[in-house]
């Protein structure tokens, strides 16, 4: 099989890495979403299931197709979204999962009508550039702050990382986890987690449907999963090459309409089960589609199927597997992020940057994004999107577009 093929160690860690920092950066947020919904802890580990397995297979099934990395992630800001609308509004598991379920219908609607890629590809490259460089830098920051709670494990992880570029490049990244796990295994830093054995079980709900709920919950999940995750999302689908170039003469890449339609589809079958949203992956994303995963753009797919595999199984085994990921220090976890995701601030910063008709207003879309600014209830990323349109439209309108070289 070509996949087995293609397949590297470098590839398998940056699935990995993504896994790792996907799930323990932003799980507790979703555990707050559940109880906030009066999960049990059977429906909280049913939430682990169909998260993962609807991750996994949106994201394995799709790069081995079109051997390309397809990157899909739970909501975050979704999950944040639903924790404050819950406990504000006194909503049941009942009418939280029939707020996914029409959720995910405007997801499926905003993929199957092409409207969101139509506005996507009207986004010059060097702003998307800037907004996934924006995204992604905050890893990078929190990766070297972490030093001041673990200054020996970051700087050990750090030597680690450059002399592997220097002696090993293609294997940096791997080499420098397992670094870090044999010096807290040493230590003995590994967090306490309840690790419980054995298949999760999926738990269906029933939905009920009211207005309310739709106007508290439906509304603003969409909102902020388009705007704060598949928005970026797209921008690394760009800013790594891998957009669809048909219209233009060039070769086939990754159909984002119907990706986001895929996510939409899922996500409603899976409602029940307590797939509250899911959507393109940016940080993620951003993991497996660098340089960091394989040196041949060609062949990282398999990262991107690595993390797809590895979700299926945290789904099958939830919440086993997410206590061991717990058990993770967070300090490694922040730094492994950061120095993972080194080439790709690096590389969007640049393409950025390189065109002074575009600069400034760049530099006001990273800035913006980097920020982390929260306005209604909508993240930077749109915002710093918008701030960056703004400008180019204050700077250019009725004059003669600018042209990249």
């Amino acid at each position: 099989m070509r996949f087995f093929k293609d397949l590297s160690l470098s590839a398998f860690t940056a699935g990995f890495v993504a896994v790792l920092v996907g799930f323990t950066s932003s799980v507790a947020i979703v555990f707050q979403a559940a109880l906030a919904l009066g999960a049990t802890p059977a429906m909280v580990a049913s939430w682990m299931w169909a998260l993962g397995i609807g991750m996994g297979l949106c994201s394995l099934l799709p790069s081995l197709w079109l051997r390309k990395p397809v990157m899909v992630a739970w909501s975050t800001p979704g999950a944040a979204v639903l924790a404050t609308a819950a406990t504000t509004g006194g909503f049941g598991m009942a009418e939280g999962v029939g707020a996914f379920i029409l959720c995910a219908v405007l997801i499926t609607i905003a993929g199957a009508t092409g409207w969101f890629e139509r506005v996507m590809n009207r986004i010059p490259l060097a702003l998307a550039s800037a907004l996934l460089a924006g995204v992604v830098a905050r890893f990078g920051l929190s990766g070297f702050a972490a030093a001041q709670t673990a200054l020996p494990l970051v700087l050990l992880m750090l030597l680690t990382y450059l002399l592997g570029k220097r002696l090993v490049p293609r294997y940096a990244v791997p080499l420098t986890l397992l670094v870090a796990i044999i010096f807290v295994a040493v230590r003995a830093d590994f967090v306490g987690a309840d690790i419980r054995l054995g298949l999760t079980m999926p738990v269906w709900v029933a939905p009920t449907f009211s207005w309310a709920a739709f106007i508290s919950m439906s509304l603003p999940l969409f909102v902020v999963t388009m705007a704060s995750q598949n928005l970026p999302g797209v921008a690394a689908i760009q800013a790594a090459g891998y957009a669809d170039r048909r219209s233009e003469g060039g070769e086939a890449g990754i159909p984002i309409s119907k990706l986001i339609t895929l996510t939409g589809v899922v996500t409603l079958v899976l409602a029940p089960f307590g797939a509250f949203a899911l959507n393109l992956s940016a940080i993620t994303a951003a993991i497996c589609m660098g340089t960091e995963a394989h040196a041949n753009p060609a062949r990282r797919y398999t990262a991107a199927a690595s993390c797809g595999a590895i979700y299926i199984v945290i789904g099958l085994f939830g919440a086993a597997i997410t206590g061991v990921l717990a058990a993770f220090p967070k300090e490694l976890v922040a730094a492994i992020a950061g120095l993972a995701l080194l080439g790709t601030i690096g590389s969007a910063l640049a393409a950025a940057l390189k065109d002074d008709a575009y600069r400034e207003a760049a530099l006001i879309t990273f800035l913006v994004t980097l920020s982390g600014v929260v306005i209604a209830g909508v993240g930077s990323a749109f915002w710093g999107v918008a701030a960056g349109a703004l400008a180019l439209l204050v700077q250019h309108y009725g004059r003669t577009q600018p042209t990249t070289p």
